[in-house]
């Protein structure tokens, strides 16, 4: 009987040390948890602390370029969104912690790239901010050397459109009857005939050309057969009275244009005739019917 009371109180003895050996690692596995549990929460807090820096990092970047500001907004977005769920994400949820801080990482180097950008961008503005009243005074100086030199190539710009420009000589115009013999009598002539000469110019455009022609009656009134015949000259449109595509290689050209006369619409007097042609006038003439 005394063996057996020995032994429950062995065993109970035991139990008793399991007991509280299991106490002792319970406390100490909780308070294990409890202090990575903190660590995790205050690693959460840096975290978010982090993403919040970022975002006003990237609000901080202003463009003058509507391509990069369109970016930065949806790397904002991006930012807010994550905030968001970082702030619902457990904090012993480790993986997705980590997952995070390398998003954090990758906007990181992203926002580097848009810093170099936007700096790009920004930099001449703000080089002309700092800029002290002798550096004003030099940029003065530079844009009064541009815009002199403007108008030095304005002026070779005119002088080479002057050199190219082509010209006309031996311009006669005569009235021509059904038979093509010349005539001076209005109520004979069924058609002018102008003869011309384009000049030899190295310089002008070789290739087709249109001549156009405009006959003026001794009233003023222009000799046309349509309103709608119309050609470019400087800013404004003007009728002519008749036209003919040439080709022009360079040197002296004789060439003629014909105007086919209606009826009635001829008087007697002065006729001017003035030929135009790449959008100038090359040459004027007069002639006379009776």
């Amino acid at each position: 009987m005394k063996d057996l009371n020995k032994k429950a109180l062995i065993i109970i003895a035991a139990t008793a040390v399991l007991l509280l050996v299991f106490i002792i690692l319970f406390a100490q596995s909780r308070a294990a948890m409890s202090e990575m549990t903190e660590v995790f929460t205050e690693e959460k807090q840096i975290l978010i602390n982090d993403f919040q820096s970022l975002y006003l990092d990237y609000d901080s970047l202003r463009s003058n370029n509507e391509e990069i500001n369109q970016k930065l907004d949806m790397e904002r977005e991006r930012i807010a969104q994550l905030q968001d769920e970082l702030k619902t994400v457990h904090a012993t949820n480790a993986r997705r912690i980590k997952e995070l801080q390398n998003e954090l990482n990758t906007m990181r180097t992203v926002m580097v790239s848009f810093v170099h950008q936007v700096d790009s961008l920004n930099r001449l503005n703000i080089k002309l901010a700092d800029e002290n009243g002798n550096l004003r005074n030099q940029i003065s100086r530079q844009q009064k050397s541009y815009n002199e030199l403007a108008k030095q190539n304005e002026t070779l710009s005119n002088k080479i459109d002057e050199a190219s420009r082509l010209e006309a000589d031996n311009i006669s115009a005569i009235g021509l009857n059904y038979k093509d013999k010349k005539v001076t009598s209005t109520d004979k002539v069924n058609k002018i005939k102008i003869n011309f000469t384009i000049l030899r110019n190295p310089a002008a455009s070789v290739g087709m050309l249109t001549v156009y022609a405009r006959i003026s009656r001794p009233d003023g009134e222009l000799l046309l057969h349509s309103k709608g015949d119309l050609f470019q000259f400087e800013n404004t449109q003007l009728n002519y009275s008749a036209k003919r595509n040439i080709e022009y290689g360079g040197d002296d050209l004789s060439a003629y244009i014909v105007y086919d006369v209606d009826a009635g619409e001829l008087m007697a007097g002065t006729y001017e005739v003035e030929l135009f042609c790449a959008g100038n006038i090359i040459g004027r003439a007069t002639f006379k019917l009776s």
